[in-house]
């Protein structure tokens, strides 16, 4: 291990953790410290520059071994991540300037890249408690309505109860293998010892806790409406991307068989069709993408019963499909003083009368979500079912097929509400939306280019 190795090696992490001390020299020695979201914007922007330049140039190391490692796929994943916590950055102004909030992103994100390079359990244990444990306070620190705190209590004790699972995974597989490292659990896959299936299904378990699948979702539609926008948009977007990421990496080269690939598959179509048939009554708008976000978490973990080759580009363009999507709906909503009151979906009415490019953007979201062709989701989709198809699991991929257009109702009710709903009188919308309209700039531009060149796309971010 040399200097230079880690240096280069680590330097998407050197430069958020530069932001975060940068962050609290400013909070400390400023009365009124200013300039939080430039610093925070300039060290993530720095750091996705970092991890892009590294993956062009075909970078790979090992400056921790068994702990630590990069490669271009990983390096490009980090970068992907990177780019979409830019425009919830941005739409955090509106809701909250305080410097621990910049803090806390920047800390989580530092744990996203570390998870995004474990080698080890150890490794992904300590990415996996950096990211979450700043989103807790996240919830509270940008709170908007009363049961925020209740929220963020809900939101802990799921995760809690999610390291719990994954421990007891782990310590299970180390009782049974002698080895921390990530390499194991794809080698368990195939074991008929009964403590290390055991072991298995307890991480499998505790990557879908991480991610809301039915039946362990019930109290994150809590957590996504009590937060403010920005924080919802980072929990559904970027939480989940880094967890499915991570689970790709878990699992490498390694096929799924068996009763693993009925886990795999049971409990993430359940996750679709109720996620798409709850979403359907929801009055509000975040509580209503926090269960879609539970029927795309099923697609995503669809994935893992496709071929391991294609394993990876499916996942990384469905997350990066899924969360600009998201990201641009949430950074055209229309915004005022009574959250829960803007909240809810019939606000949404009319608003193409009032704001045509808002209700442009969020009719594009939702076409996009409900994968309906060109749109970006109509790709995503077609590369899982096609890869599951691939494999074999032919049933499988029809049934989720099917569950999927539950989900056209919904997004079309919203279409609906803002192009030929009645319009509604809302609050008086609070000043300066700039920086809401770069972050839904920001989320348009590549989405056009997942449109017209997906193939490109898929064919860069998979070497």
């Amino acid at each position: 291990m040399s200097w230079q190795g880690v240096l280069f090696a680590m330097l998407p992490e050197h430069v958020l953790l530069a932001g975060i001390v940068v962050l609290i020299i400013a909070d400390v020695t400023t009365r009124r410290p200013r300039g939080a979201l430039a610093i925070s914007l300039a060290a993530v922007v720095a750091s996705a520059a970092a991890a892009t330049w590294l993956h062009l140039a075909g970078y790979v190391d090992t400056p921790f071994a068994g702990q630590y490692s990069v490669t271009p796929a990983d390096l490009a994943a980090k970068a992907v991540v990177l780019v979409l916590s830019i425009p919830v950055l941005l739409l955090s102004r509106d809701d909250v300037s305080s410097t621990r909030f910049h803090v806390l992103v920047l800390s989580s994100l530092y744990g996203v890249c570390l998870m995004l390079s474990a080698d080890s359990f150890l490794t992904l244990f300590l990415g996996i408690e950096l990211m979450s444990l700043p989103v807790y306070v996240l919830v509270l620190i940008a709170f908007s309505r009363p049961e925020s705190v209740e929220a963020a209590l809900k939101y802990l004790v799921l995760s809690g109860a999610a390291t719990a699972t994954f421990l007891m995974g782990v310590s299970l597989l180390y009782g049974g293998s002698g080895s921390m490292s990530l390499s194991t659990f794809a080698t368990a896959l195939g074991s008929s010892d009964v403590m290390t299936r055991a072991a298995v299904v307890l991480i499998v378990v505790s990557f879908f806790l991480k991610a809301a699948v039915v039946p362990f979702h019930a109290w994150a539609p809590d957590a996504y409406e009590a937060a403010s926008v920005p924080v919802t948009g980072y929990m559904a977007t970027i939480i989940k991307a880094a967890v499915l990421l991570a689970a790709v990496r878990l699992f490498g080269q390694a096929s799924v068989t068996g009763s693993l690939a009925d886990l795999l598959a049971l409990l993430p179509l359940v996750s679709i069709v109720w996620g798409n048939l709850a979403a359907m009554r929801q009055p509000s708008f975040r509580r209503m993408i926090a269960y879609s976000s539970i029927a795309h978490a099923g697609y995503l973990y669809y994935a893992f019963l496709g071929a391991p080759d294609g394993r990876f580009e499916a996942v990384l363009f469905y997350v990066l499909a899924y969360a600009l999507m998201n990201l641009l709906a949430f950074a055209s909503l229309p915004t005022g003083d009574d959250d829960a009151e803007q909240d809810r979906l019939s606000t949404l009415k009319g608003l193409f009368r009032r704001d045509p490019y808002a209700a442009l953007m969020i009719g594009i979201a939702m076409l996009s979500l409900a994968g309906i062709p060109p749109f970006p989701g109509f790709v995503a989709k077609f590369l899982i079912f096609k890869n599951v198809m691939a494999a074999g699991f032919t049933l499988y991929a029809v049934l989720g097929l099917v569950g999927s257009y539950l989900g056209i109702y919904f997004y079309l009710r919203v279409i609906q509400y803002m192009f030929m709903g009645a319009e509604e009188t809302v609050s008086v919308a609070r000043a300066s939306r700039s920086l809401a309209l770069g972050a839904s700039v920001i989320c348009l531009v590549p989405s056009v280019l997942l449109i017209v060149f997906p193939g490109w796309v898929i064919g860069h971010i998979g070497t």
